[in-house]
């Protein structure tokens, strides 16, 4: 039976990396906290007692009814904050992205109408690449580069990736629910303990190699998991009529240039005589397109692809968090030297470096 008087939050894609901290923040603020997953994710992070675990079968729209009228009689009724994190950041096809991030955010909402389980806020972890590459004009009235403008809520999203069209894909259906108590998240690249994709770059700089590409300016923008997890409650927990059907952009407030990241992962690893290589776009693009597709034929997963190519050729990830700051009440903790350290921290004591 579920506790008396705690709220009930569900976590979908607990047992991803931005998931299981969630889950893990949630009961250390007295939550009831209720763990989404499929069955056959791990629960490697997710080993608290007091978790409490929902199936959820996101591509099948008949079975997640049933399982969420089974866990609606289990606790005698709904949860009352649902933080939609499930998604698929990697994909053999184009349409695995649309299947899970589109398609299974689509049956989630659906399937918690038809059980008359609507929470009292959904929230939707989505990407800032539902933007894509605007904004990289030169900004010098001589034609030189002064500075990217930031994304704001107000611009046109061209999402140039599959991630990103899947991403927008599932916002625009969100918006077009208005029976249905939304908040949108748009964080930058999340980066911190657990987290594979930015841990490879300090395997790269382990072996003495940072790699980077393109020549013109760069101002990259990261967010500490942390932060993540911080405003997903903030907009669970704030006056409705401050945050309901808006969306937030959400970094640390700070903008970084192309090396900024891989200086401070050697210099907390202490990696001496590292060899920086800059390569120009058109070898990325080559290398992307062509393992791409070898990738593809052999049944395998790869990072270097081209949704890949278009993410590291992207200039501009300047975005304004401003309307966070004001109405979820957010304010970002972890500075990017402060987060690189507490992962690398993490990376060595877990065995990972």
């Amino acid at each position: 039976m579920s506790q008396i008087g705690k709220k009930k939050v569900l976590v979908t894609g607990a047992s991803g990396f931005i998931g299981s901290f969630m889950v893990s923040d949630g009961l250390d603020r007295g939550y009831e906290m209720w763990a989404g997953m499929r069955r056959s994710s791990s629960k490697q992070y997710l080993t608290d007692g007091r978790i409490k675990f929902a199936e959820l079968d996101l591509g099948n729209p008949d079975r997640l009814r049933e399982q969420l009228l089974g866990y609606k009689s289990e606790m005698g009724g709904g949860w009352d904050y649902v933080i939609h994190a499930a998604g698929a950041t990697k994909s053999l096809k184009r349409e695995g992205f649309f299947r899970t991030n589109t398609d299974g955010t689509r049956n989630l909402v659906n399937a918690l109408r038809d059980c008359g389980m609507m929470p009292q806020r959904f929230v939707f972890v989505s990407s800032l690449s539902i933007f894509g590459a605007i904004k990289e004009e030169k900004t010098g009235t001589d034609g030189s580069l002064l500075r990217y403008f930031p994304i704001t809520d107000k611009d046109t999203p061209r999402p140039n990736t599959a991630y990103g069209e899947s991403k927008l894909a599932a916002e625009n259906f969100l918006r077009a629910q208005t029976d249905v108590p939304w908040v949108i998240l748009r964080p930058t690249g999340v980066y911190g303990p657990r987290e594979k994709d930015y841990f490879l770059m300090a395997q790269s700089i382990k072996q003495h190699v940072d790699f980077a590409v393109g020549y013109q300016p760069q101002e990259i923008t990261f967010v500490y998991m942390m932060d993540v997890v911080q405003a997903a409650f903030l907009a669970c927990e704030r006056p409705e009529a401050d945050v309901l059907h808006h969306a937030y952009f959400l970094s640390d407030g700070h903008s970084y240039n192309s090396r900024a990241f891989s200086d401070l992962l050697q210099k907390e690893m202490g990696t001496r005589l590292v060899l920086h290589i800059k390569a120009p776009l058109w070898f990325l693009h080559a290398v992307c397109a062509v393992n791409g597709t070898v990738c593809r034929w052999m049944g395998k997963l790869t990072t270097l692809n081209m949704d890949k190519y278009h993410i590291l050729a992207q200039r501009n990830w300047n975005c304004d968090i401003e309307p966070a700051r004001r109405e979820l009440g957010y304010k970002p903790q972890w500075n990017l030297e402060e987060g690189v350290r507490a992962s690398v921290k993490w990376y060595k004591e877990a065995g990972w470096l």
